[in-house]
């Protein structure tokens, strides 16, 4: 997600954010407020989540547990670690863990689309021997915590390395194989990754039966898309012009097709999971910014990269069009961070999710608390402590915002951190 603060996601949304927008302003397409769907019912309590990334092992399973250990050993490990963290989770007061079960293109639950994750064992398709998802389920609804599986949807690889070629490549004898090899006409590179190309409708009831899959067979209680849609880099832009030239015609602009076909995957998954599990919650963790007032009078008083430029993310129309159970946006900044001011964004998307039905819940930067940054110091002072808390407190004074989820779990763990951790048992922990 925007989530990886070590260019594995540096990809950051943090970065993707706050660099000022050089291109032409697209011409204003502010979307009317539409009727919205039937009610969703509110939850009891206050959402306090936090994302755990399987992605390069982030957060889980531990890098250890793949080195060289049997079998038994590793699993051993991975469960224990995993046990663990549900147990420092439930004493802060954490009441849901939003687990990525589709790092890129292999699975973390047993799957019959996609090849095992090579996260868990070092190799794409092989059995790590016991269920992750399944077990991740038991383990926290044990706890009385919630779960919602959380999906990349079209990240194929994390890199296009020649190793990384030869992996896929290798999966072509399994059962099932890679993506990359069973269709590579849907691959693409872009952010310097391989990727499924959103442009193609087929590509898209991909992604819906793999998100079906997961809905039908586990008791989920909601499934989250993050923020990566289109996610192109300067040097390494999605070469979807065949694409486009196929299916783009009747669009005014080769964006407007890209946000039509992001909606339509919103859509079609939106439908699947209601039609499968209509107690199943779908929602999607976007970019803070939706887009800047400076292009859109609808738009919020910042100045960053925005979701519905950048990544061709609509994420307010899918609000109003009641699409969604929740809204998490990341916004990922402090008080004093003046081109994208976390109480400017926290407020326009309070306002934004008032007259719908959808709940809002606030990503925080926990990654950033302790962290030393020259242009958001405020993330140190007396340990990150009254930055969080003025975060938390704007939170808890808005009756539209619905919650608070952090990024991410590891970050627990860290040194620079143990304030703030302190500070959030006291806060949320029973």
């Amino acid at each position: 997600m925007t989530r990886h603060v070590k260019r594995i996601g540096a990809l950051v949304g943090c970065a993707l954010l706050l660099v000022s927008c050089t291109s032409t302003p697209p011409k204003s397409l502010v979307t009317p407020p539409t009727q919205v769907n039937k009610p969703v019912p509110q939850a009891n309590e206050p959402m306090r989540g936090i994302w755990l990334a399987t992605v390069s092992r982030l957060d889980w399973p531990p890098v250890s547990s793949v080195n060289g250990k049997s079998p038994e050993l590793r699993i051993a490990q991975q469960k224990q670690a995993l046990k663990d963290k549900l147990d420092k989770l439930q004493s802060l007061g954490i009441n849901t863990v939003f687990f990525q079960v589709k790092p890129d293109s292999t699975a973390l639950w047993s799957s019959k689309i996609l090849p095992w994750s090579d996260t868990l064992t070092g190799n794409i398709g092989e059995y790590p021997g016991y269920d992750p998802l399944q077990f991740m389920l038991d383990e926290a609804h044990k706890r009385g915590m919630k779960v919602h599986a959380w999906f990349n949807p079209y990240r194929v690889s994390t890199n296009t390395k020649p190793s990384t070629v030869a992996e896929l490549n290798r999966t072509s004898t399994l059962h099932p194989s890679s993506v990359y090899v069973q269709h590579p006409d849907w691959v693409r590179v872009s952010g310097d990754r391989f990727v499924l190309d959103p442009g193609i409708p087929e590509v898209r009831d991909w992604i819906t039966q793999v998100v079906t899959e997961v809905v039908t067979k586990y008791a989920i209680d909601g499934v989250q898309f993050d923020d990566y849609f289109y996610t192109e880099t300067p040097g390494s832009n999605l070469n979807d012009s065949l694409t486009y030239r196929r299916y783009g015609q009747g669009f005014a602009s080769k964006a407007d097709w890209r946000r039509h076909n992001t909606q339509e995957l919103i859509v079609q998954v939106s439908r699947a999971i209601k039609l499968a599990k209509p107690d199943v919650e779908f929602g999607v963790s976007p970019a803070g910014v939706w887009r800047n007032r400076s292009f859109d009078p609808a738009g919020s008083e910042t100045r960053g990269a925005a979701a519905y430029d950048e990544s061709y993310a609509d994420t307010r129309k899918w609000v109003q069009q009641g699409l969604l159970d929740y809204i998490a946006p990341q916004i990922y900044w402090p008080f004093a961070r003046d081109a994208a001011r976390y109480d400017v964004l926290t407020k326009w998307w309070a306002d934004v999710v008032k007259p719908t039905h959808t709940r809002l819940y606030i990503g925080i930067a926990f990654y950033k608390v302790g962290a030393p940054s020259k242009n958001e110091p405020d993330w140190t002072v007396k340990g990150g402590v009254p930055e969080l808390k003025k975060q938390l407190d704007l939170n808890d004074s808005l009756p539209n915002v619905n919650g608070t989820i952090l990024f991410r779990e590891d970050y627990l763990n860290q040194p620079q951190t143990q304030e703030a951790v302190s500070y959030l048992r006291g806060r949320w922990g029973s």
